[in-house]
């Protein structure tokens, strides 16, 4: 049988915060019992010997770990670090080590299975009346479920923030439509919003059905022209993705694009038509597009920009950092857009 040791004759540990006389008495069986019994898993490691071996571990310990007791007596505790496990972690306990001096740290810890777990450890000396250290006692909390909680609390508050941002932007866009949006009466006035927030909603339905991620140009511009007639409106372009922020202002200057066409521009005329092409431009998610009309009635000398020209120009030029450029070519309207890629609003 092996010899069991003698107890350090200078290690007296603390005096009880709060005891009766037989509880003062008994205070070393019960520590122990205490430390066996308790749900919180405890490890004491002894520095003086070679790699600070552990030579006392819990059963909370041997259960969180999954540990047996002989896989963990002698053995370094840095058997629960991993692959994944911080290096910062690891140094601020290596700094306390050598320090001797009380630390707590939260670091990733590897389990027998493989499992990991976040494990929030306090380490404290233990040292005798002259001052020379004994142990380390070590206990830990497992907080893997409390940082779960955390991090989808901190997802929930970017995610509110970034809705608070679009809503406010949308927002401002419906209020520029009411407050420049003109018409002769208030039922053409109504009309004309109506159109305006109805584009506004199926951009949102479709960045939705996305989860807010990029899309292709040509699945912003389809819907709205497919009900012209392809002897009315053609359009033709490569698959050219572009920024979720970019999918309600595009949305929108197609659509006043139709209905300049539709009210001044050659969708007046009956063998008036229109023609759209796109093309990638500067940048990721960058584009080029060329609106052009033919057939149409000539401009007005007298004609004024009205509002879905204004929207076209703030849209392109103020909200994505893009260009427009308007000719008449050949006796038809020509808009050139042109908006780069990898932009930060």
């Amino acid at each position: 049988m092996s010899k069991i040791a003698e107890p350090s004759p200078s290690l007296h540990g603390d005096q009880p915060a709060a005891a009766s006389a037989q509880g003062l008495a008994d205070r070393n069986a019960l520590a122990a019992v205490a430390v066996e019994r308790t749900r919180m898993p405890m490890v004491v490691s002894d520095p003086r010997q070679p790699d600070c071996p552990v030579v006392l571990a819990n059963k909370a310990f041997l259960d969180l770990t999954g540990y047996a007791a002989h896989e963990v007596i002698g053995r370094n505790c840095r058997f629960l670090q991993g692959a994944a496990t911080s290096a910062t972690a690891i140094s601020i306990i290596r700094e306390g080590i050598r320090e001797e001096r009380e630390i707590e740290v939260e670091i990733l810890n590897y389990r027998k299975d493989g499992s990991t777990f976040w494990n929030q450890l306090n380490l404290s000396p233990v040292h005798d009346d002259n001052g020379q250290l004994l142990y380390f006692f070590g206990s830990q909390i497992d907080v893997t479920e409390l940082r779960k909680v955390q991090g989808l609390e901190a997802s929930e508050h970017r995610l509110l923030k970034e809705v608070d941002h679009r809503a406010r932007n949308v927002l401002a866009i419906v209020s520029g439509i009411v407050r420049l949006s003109r018409a002769d009466d208030a039922a053409h006035y109504a009309t004309a919003i109506q159109k305006r927030v109805l584009v506004l909603a199926q951009a949102h339905s479709l960045l939705a059905e996305r989860g807010w991620q990029e899309v292709t140009l040509e699945e912003v511009i389809r819907p709205q022209i497919a009900h012209l007639g392809a002897h009315r409106m053609t359009s033709a372009g490569p698959d050219v993705m572009i920024s979720a922020l970019s999918v309600q202002p595009i949305s929108l200057v197609i659509h006043e694009l139709i209905e300049n066409a539709n009210a001044h521009g050659a969708l007046t005329a009956p063998s008036g038509s229109v023609e759209v092409r796109w093309s990638p431009g500067k940048g990721y998610g960058g584009f080029e597009l060329q609106w052009r009309e033919v057939g149409g009635p000539p401009p007005a000398p007298d004609a004024r920009n009205g509002f879905g020209t204004a929207m076209i120009a703030g849209m392109i030029e103020k909200q994505l950092r893009g260009k427009v450029d308007r000719a008449w070519v050949d006796g038809g309207l020509t808009i050139s857009i042109a908006v780069p890629g990898t932009f930060e609003l």
